[in-house]
């Protein structure tokens, strides 16, 4: 069975913070440049994507601790490996290499517990985050027309990123915390055009943020004008994850529910942050909210962004395996 086999029987599970896991190491500059980068001339500390080349062992073990948690689609550590962000760390260079090393761990921690259980097969996404610059808006206030980037040179960027983790051997594509439609339209396009080349069909999921309780994300758009601008893309599923807590979620991912003709994923954060930049939610609390959209028909995929741990994807686990996943409706297709 496929990944799109098994999201008509059950609410699949994708795992929860990396970010969140690593800082619990308490990693300091020279963890992060390891023997290989001893002598690099920049400050490397902060470089998650890194850390599959410099403690491969370290992120193999969160892949793992995801995975007797219950995930089942485990992301690669490669939000920041592309060569748009790399460039704060000087190493652009360095991308293929960052993406290959991090699908490797993930495909081989994804195997093992494929392999303990082979009813419960484990996928991997290659995880494609909106790197650090915005195409539709301008950090200068003064230079409103002024952009940072071009949408040829994010479509550059997400080509390189998408064949690294394709020749990888990633399940699938993950283009997530998506805060600016037309950079997630470059990704797109990169993405089905490297797929076309191949002439392969690997799915693709895309994953939005909501960035405040007015409901759009930073570019402008509700979650329904999102999806509408992205329907066109051959995706296996659409949601939202990241900036809110569950329970502000929940309008939004009942809009998303009510229009799209894909499968739905949200993964929330463990609240919002406190003023320690801590999160506050519980597994039980998350597990809770979670539950009730799954009772209500409204997901497909659920699990957990910044914050959450194996203890969260665990509850929430075991609250989603008590329903049948949301049936996907027969929706009119629009012109786009």
């Amino acid at each position: 069975m496929n990944i799109q086999d098994h999201l008509k029987e059950r609410i699949m599970i994708i795992d929860g913070a990396m970010g969140t896991m690593i800082q619990k190491h308490k990693l300091s500059e020279a963890d992060y440049r390891g023997e290989r980068f001893a002598d690099f001339e920049h400050p490397l500390q902060g470089n998650n994507d890194l850390l599959v080349l410099t403690q491969p062992q370290i992120i193999l073990d969160i892949h793992k601790q995801f995975l007797a948690a219950g995930a089942d689609i485990l992301e690669t550590n490669t939000f920041n490996a592309n060569a748009i962000s790399m460039l704060d760390y000087h190493m652009v260079d360095l991308v293929k290499e960052l993406n290959s090393a991090a699908a490797a761990l993930a495909l081989a921690a994804a195997a093992e517990y494929t392999a303990l259980d082979p009813s419960k097969p484990r996928y991997v996404a290659g995880s494609i985050g909106p790197t650090n610059k915005t195409a539709s808006l301008s950090p200068d206030v003064n230079n409103p027309g002024y952009r940072a980037v071009s949408f040829d040179e994010l479509v550059t960027c997400y080509t390189e990123q998408t064949e690294a983790l394709l020749d990888a051997g990633v399940h699938l594509i993950l283009v997530e915390t998506v805060f600016d439609t037309l950079n997630c339209k470059a990704a797109l396009f990169a993405i089905n055009t490297v797929k076309e080349q191949r002439d392969i069909d690997i799915p693709v999921m895309v994953s939005g943020t909501i960035t405040d309780n007015s409901g759009r994300t930073l570019s402008g758009q509700t979650a329904e004008a999102f999806w509408i601008s992205i329907s066109h893309g051959n995706l296996m599923s659409v949601g939202l994850n990241c900036a809110l807590g569950a329970p502000q979620m929940r309008p939004f991912i009942e809009e998303m529910a009510r229009v799209a003709w894909v499968p739905i994923s949200c993964y929330p954060n463990a609240g919002l942050p406190n003023e320690f930049g801590e999160y506050d939610d519980t597994p039980e609390g998350m597990a809770a909210v979670l539950e009730d959209w799954c009772k209500l028909g409204w997901v497909n995929i659920v699990g957990g962004c910044c914050g959450t741990t194996p203890d969260h994807i665990r509850a929430i686990a075991q609250a989603a395996a008590k329903y049948p996943p949301r049936p996907i409706p027969s929706v009119a297709q629009v012109s786009v």
